[in-house]
């Protein structure tokens, strides 16, 4: 067999991120060094090759070659299947560990409580938790399954519907009770604060105003009261009395059966998003993560049987 002939990788990871970003600036975000670092490891990867990868346009930035653009596509690939292959190696040692990645609220107020059951029925399965915003990237991020809220469009992965979000209207006890500031039906919010979690980038959420739009209800002022970023947060401004929380069915936690929040009126609105539970196909089947999918999938089940045992109380 003939010797490989390799370029430096840390010139190629440097190409290729510059490459994608047209941007050396961007680069080095993403692979933590300076544009000027960038910079050198594509001039000592032009200089191994002895031909250039780049046009330097001093008003435009940097434009790719043909032959840059060719290579660029092939190592974009091959660095791909490089990532792949090295988070199978890491897993093969780790067959019992599941990396779950899940929205801040969702974690908190409904997956953690529920890892003592998963523990108790699958005591050798190992579950690292990991919160983010973004959608998870299997390809390039050590996560095995994800919890996801949209509308189940995810092709190529294996996708199972967690459960359907439902809204509804929730506040302290101390706010019940004073005639001159009722709650007795949902029109009566206007005598209240609102309280909002800020979901401007998610369209179609359900907010105070389609939420009161979606039962007929007019004359609350939904543009007044205080914003939080998070669900929980939301919730506990609602529990320490300063207003009243849009709640929903998966992340209200243990808040109703404690008594610290209680639901003023019934009426609820069902969600433009769902839960869904997704994966990649190629590894769906792996024995520890088809257990926990369907621990996940079973704790779903019983907890929207309880929530309509107590919607019918």
């Amino acid at each position: 067999m003939s010797r490989r002939r390799l370029p430096p990788l840390n010139s190629l990871r440097a190409f290729e991120a510059a490459a994608r970003h047209l941007s050396f600036e961007k680069a080095g975000d993403e692979i933590a060094v300076t544009a000027s670092a960038v910079g050198q490891q594509v001039k000592s990867l032009e200089a191994w090759l002895g031909r250039p990868l780049f046009v330097r346009q001093p008003s435009r930035g940097v434009v790719l070659t043909p032959l840059g653009e060719h290579y660029a596509a092939s190592l974009s690939d091959i660095l791909d299947r490089l990532d792949g292959a090295t988070a199978q190696a890491l897993r093969s040692d780790r067959s019992n560990v599941i990396t779950v990645s899940s929205m801040p609220s969702f974690a908190a107020g409904w997956l953690i409580p529920r890892l003592g059951s998963l523990k108790e029925q699958h005591p050798d399965l190992e579950v690292r938790v990991s919160v983010d915003t973004r959608l998870a990237d299997f390809a390039r991020e050590d996560v095995d399954v994800a919890i996801r809220f949209g509308r189940g469009n995810y092709p190529g992965l294996r996708t199972d519907l967690l459960m359907e979000e439902f809204f509804f209207a929730v506040c302290s006890a101390s706010l019940l009770g004073n005639p001159s500031r009722p709650m007795n039906e949902p029109a009566d919010l206007r005598h209240h604060t609102l309280l909002h979690e800020s979901v401007e980038s998610i369209p179609d959420y359900t907010t105070w105003e389609r939420w009161l739009a979606a039962l007929g209800v007019t004359g609350v002022d939904t543009s007044r009261g205080p914003r939080f970023t998070h669900t929980y947060l939301c919730l506990q401004a609602a529990a320490s009395g300063q207003g009243v929380a849009l709640a929903t069915n998966v992340l209200i936690g243990d808040y109703l059966q404690a008594g610290r929040l209680v639901q003023p009126f019934p009426q609820q609105v069902k969600g433009s998003y769902q839960y869904y539970v997704v994966c990649p196909e190629a590894t769906a089947d792996r024995p520890a993560l088809a257990a926990f999918r369907g621990w996940l999938l079973e704790e779903a089940r019983v907890h929207a049987a309880e929530a309509a045992r107590q919607q019918l109380a």
